[in-house]
């Protein structure tokens, strides 16, 4: 058995989203890049910063095989790193991929050229880029590809297909304990995946690629567009397009979302608003950590990129191409700073340090309403946050 090593590379470029977990467990598709190298192999750990250690733990054994965790898995890739032996490193010329050894370093290992079909995240949009065609290869790897239209463990299956309406013959895969009726199911463009315990409520419109994962809600008369996943115990509604929420959290109400991704225990309130196009139709920047400026994405669409456990509050507008940290309370009129550090609080008015015991009261709230409690591991990591972004909030 290959005891695989998911290594963390380029983190700084992830932040926020990489300043509370590994890379590996960002959600893009169906599921996070861990999930999909598990399909494949039985032992997967994660190796990353020491501050995430005791959550995402190691298991570090004489012979691993170490993987940059901005990769994601492709069959030819998958049969190059079972042919690695023990002092090789498989490289494209530009980034280290895996590398087979007894400890993390890839000193004096002989390189060995992949010629693989390679897919790896070298910025934070390429989640949302990247998303619907790895919702499409997720199905492949969860089900022996999507030929097929109706499939799923639900035990009223027949029911369901009856009281929908869909559209296309692309595929759709509905586990077990999902409710769905008078929904709209367009899978013209790409598949659908609805995950156990899941509810989409009467008069939603859905377009494939399309996932929601599990114990998830979509609320009355959502319009969602392709290209967007719903992680795990998340709410949603209103018009969204193309966006990533990596799991628990809200966006109930009516207002638009697109080009986005939202990190966990976060909340959008009513009517909140982005803009993922701006009004001279050029390329969007956005707040690079690294080069601690705004960088240019590439993208004409680049909406929200939304840190762990921050909320905004009703009728809040977001302008294109903004990053919100960690820990971060936006309200009131007006846009927002287009960048607005980790444990900030307030506006366009003006932003002032969230204080952290104010913080973490409010989330011990937040987390009790889904019966989950912060856990000694989640206030060590928050905590550090805290200190290692205390500069951006001009706090000495």
């Amino acid at each position: 058995m290959m005891n695989v090593i998911l290594f963390d590379s380029n983190r700084v470029d992830f932040y926020p989203l990489s300043f509370t977990r590994p890379i590996s467990c960002f959600r893009v598709g169906i599921l996070t890049i861990k999930e999909k190298w598990e399909v494949f192999f039985d032992s997967v750990s994660i190796y990353s910063e020491d501050y995430l250690s005791k959550k995402f733990q190691s298991n570090i054994m004489e012979d691993n095989i170490w993987i940059n965790a901005r990769v994601i898995p492709s069959q030819s890739l998958i049969t190059e790193i079972k042919n690695l032996r023990i002092g090789e490193c498989l490289n494209n010329g530009v980034s280290k991929i895996a590398f087979r050894s007894s400890s993390y370093s890839a000193k004096n290992l002989n390189k060995v050229k992949s010629n693989a079909n390679l897919s790896i995240i070298n910025s934070i949009s390429d989640i949302f880029s990247f998303n619907g065609e790895e919702i499409k290869n997720d199905f492949k790897r969860m089900f022996s590809g999507n030929d097929f239209e109706w499939r799923g463990d639900v035990k009223n299956l027949e029911e369901i297909k009856n009281s929908n309406v869909k559209i296309g013959n692309g595929a759709i895969y509905i586990e077990n304990g999902a409710k769905l009726n008078n929904c709209i199911l367009n899978t013209t463009n790409g598949p659908i995946f609805i995950g156990k315990d899941s509810e989409i409520m009467e008069g939603s419109m859905i377009r494939g690629p399309f996932a929601i994962c599990n114990n998830s809600v979509i609320k009355m008369g959502a319009k969602i567009y392709e290209n967007t996943t719903v992680g795990p115990f998340c709410k949603v509604g209103g018009e969204i397009n193309n966006v990533v929420f990596f799991g628990y959290s809200s966006k109930a109400h009516d207002g638009f979302l697109g080009n986005s991704i939202i990190g966990e225990w976060c909340n959008l309130g009513a009517d909140t608003n982005n803009s993922n196009l701006k009004n001279n139709y050029d390329n969007v920047k956005i707040w690079n950590y690294s080069s601690e400026s705004f960088k240019q994405t590439g993208l004409q669409f680049c909406g929200l990129i939304m840190g762990d456990h921050s909320k905004c509050g009703i009728n809040t507008m977001f302008n294109t191409g903004t990053v919100v940290g960690v820990g971060a309370n936006i309200f009131g009129s007006g846009f927002p700073r287009n960048f607005i550090p980790s444990f900030s609080w307030g506006g366009s008015s003006g932003l002032i340090v969230h204080r952290i015991d104010k913080f973490f009261k409010t989330a011990e709230l937040v987390l009790a309403r889904r019966n989950e409690t912060l856990s000694d591991d989640d206030i060590e990591i928050l905590s550090h946050v805290y200190s290692m972004t205390k500069s951006y909030r001009n706090e000495k």
